[in-house]
């Protein structure tokens, strides 16, 4: 049976309990020097399958067939355990050339990172979808590489809207209404699954308040309590108060809740990539479609993830052979088997283009030119995300909306 992890900013589909490898691979040089040979680059990433060690070494062995003059030495990592190696070979003065990690603000401010457009190709950088490329700035300037992405759709049990008499929605005033004709069916189905429990609570919050126009801010303010934003935790009242969620939505986390979809008892919620796995492994009879996120007016919309490559500049003139490397990298003959093995989406135009045919992802594909993200680079937003997820689901108790985008925001101000 397929388990799902978070893993760094997205979700992530293993087959199989994932641990922490470290490997160096293909000899070299340690530390990223100059060999005499040519140049060694070090490249550390985290685990996102048990597959991630193979993948990386088939990539690197393809590039250094065409870059005999370049070694390049893999080291794997846990999630668990990525930041603490990271901290500690930036503090002993080892850096690695390239890192493939989540956050990479601190990294920027600090001066240690080559702008992306000094480490890759006119070609290769303008192939980025602009979405993640803006996602990926520090004053203007991007320092991370978008590598691999998430984004979020409405997954909705056909059977079970087919039954109700209720149609797929593209508003909210649609899906309101479509979700109670579910939920009215009884039988223990809920119309739609609304997952405000702390798992991802910041997630759901997104869809709903992005979706009425709102945001949680910029890297200048984070900014929680705000009418546009209350509008969308107004309606999530409304949902709830009206039947059209399952109950005690407030306390619900998202993962056993999508168990309860793939189970057939819940008519419509939202999903991702890694969900398509799992309806195959656990329900593959379930009928079911994918639709874009219904909103305030219909405007397209999605909650968008990615995690990031980065380069540091170390002492050494490695910025040629990272060059190369990225651009071999984010060819498509060589990004799109890497992406569609882990089981996630590409963050490049081309890449999307090779996967359009891909009748699973499509919807999430659709969806990544209007994807809008975290703004993880404000270094208040980790207090933004623990609020959310201890606060938000008050929505399904007494509470006010406007009382709890309150509470939030003053937890964030507070740091």
């Amino acid at each position: 049976m397929a388990q799902y992890k978070r893993l760094g900013g997205i979700m992530a589909i293993t087959l199989a309990a994932t641990t922490g490898l470290t490997a160096c691979g293909f000899g070299g040089s340690g530390g990223g020097e100059e060999s005499g040979d040519g140049t060694t680059l070090d490249l550390l990433v985290p685990s996102y399958s048990d597959a991630t060690q193979g993948l990386w070494n088939d990539v690197i062995a393809g590039f250094e067939e065409e870059n005999p003059d370049v070694q390049v030495n893999l080291q794997v990592e846990s999630w668990d355990n990525l930041e603490s190696v990271i901290a500690t070979r930036i503090q002993g003065g080892d850096a690695p050339d390239i890192y493939n990690g989540g956050p990479f603000a601190g990294f920027a401010e600090d001066e240690l990172l080559y702008p992306v457009d000094e480490v890759t190709s006119d070609e290769t950088y303008a192939s980025f979808q602009p979405s993640f490329l803006d996602n990926a700035q520090v004053d203007g300037t991007t320092y991370g590489l978008p590598w691999i992405a998430s984004s979020r759709a409405l997954f909705v049990n056909d059977a079970l809207l087919e039954e109700a008499g209720a149609e797929v929605p593209a508003t909210w005033d649609e899906l309101l209404e479509s979700a109670k004709k579910v939920s009215e069916l009884g039988g223990g189905v809920a119309g739609y699954g609304m997952p405000l429990g702390s798992e991802e609570a910041q997630a759901e919050a997104a869809v709903w308040l992005w979706g009425g126009g709102g945001s949680f801010g910029d890297a200048e303010a984070i900014t929680i309590d705000t009418p546009e934003n209350l509008e969308g935790a107004e309606f999530i009242k409304k949902m709830i108060d009206e039947g059209a969620t399952q109950a005690d939505a407030g306390a619900t986390d998202r993962s056993p809740l999508f168990d309860i979809f793939v189970q057939g008892k819940i008519g419509m919620q939202i999903g991702l990539p890694p969900s398509v796995g799992q309806i195959e492994s656990d329900n593959p009879d379930l009928e079911y479609s994918i639709h874009p996120i219904p909103t305030k007016d219909g405007e397209p919309f999605t909650l968008g993830v990615a995690d990031h490559l980065m380069a540091f500049k170390n002492d050494g003139d490695k910025q040629e052979a990272i060059t190369s490397f990225f651009d071999y990298l984010y060819t498509a003959d060589v990004y799109v088997p890497w992406v569609q093995a882990e089981g996630f989406l590409p963050t490049t135009l081309s890449a999307s283009e090779q996967l359009a045919d891909d009748e699973a992802l499509a919807p999430f594909l659709e969806g990544l030119p209007d994807a809008q993200f975290y703004p993880s680079t404000n270094p208040d937003w980790n207090a933004a995300d623990s609020a959310f997820k201890a606060l938000f689901g008050q929505l399904g108790g007494d509470k006010s909306a406007q009382d709890v985008l309150t509470e939030i925001q003053a937890r964030v101000d507070e740091g």
